[in-house]
């Protein structure tokens, strides 16, 4: 039998230097809730249209990755109403619409009052009105027009805002929110 002692690397010391490694390895409390939110990450959005009387209730993402039906659908419910035709929406406007959900911490869906225009569309709606943009984020559809019956048109701001991902209007008269993934700027009250 060999002393664990006079070795040059003893097996206590070993066992030692191993459960320092360990314990350098481990998740620390701190870093429990990133750990169990990439676990079971997902997104959703819950929406419906009053012009078309459809509802919209997807997960969207799990995990990493988009799902590529659940985005189809998203695409055909936020279409241009007035001429049905459809565009890919910016998955980043999609994400800003379902983050600034969670912080409103809703189960409500959003009213979706326009997302994808037409050129069409957008040309009609600037004929009969001055707050419609000629380069409009709508038509590259990467912009929704929102509106929460539980929240406030200042509370929805407020959230898209926290966001950080881009462009927020607010428009207390007409009671909904514009979010889009344009430039981060905010405008209307």
């Amino acid at each position: 039998m060999t002393d664990d002692t006079s070795s040059s690397i003893s097996r206590r010391a070993l066992l030692g230097a191993f459960a320092a490694t360990a314990l350098t390895a481990a998740p620390t409390y701190s870093n429990a809730a990133g750990f169990l939110r990439r676990s079971g990450d997902i997104r959703r959005i819950k929406m419906y249209s009053g012009r078309t009387g459809e509802r919209l209730d997807t997960i969207y993402w799990v995990e990493g990755e988009y799902i590529k039906d659940a985005v189809a659908e998203i695409n055909h419910f936020m279409r241009d109403w007035r001429t049905n035709d459809i565009k890919n929406m910016d998955l980043r406007t999609i994400d800003i619409m379902a983050a600034a959900h969670n912080l409103l911490d809703v189960n409500e869906p959003y009213l979706l009052l326009s997302g994808y225009r037409s050129p069409k569309t957008n040309a009609m709606l600037r004929s009969n009105s001055s707050g419609v943009a000629r380069n409009s984020l709508h038509l590259q559809g990467q912009a929704a027009d929102l509106r929460l019956a539980s929240r406030s048109v200042g509370q929805m701001a407020r959230a898209a805002a926290a966001c950080r991902a881009g462009g927020v209007g607010s428009y207390s008269r007409s009671n909904f929110v514009h979010m889009d993934c344009g430039p981060i700027r905010n405008w209307g009250r």
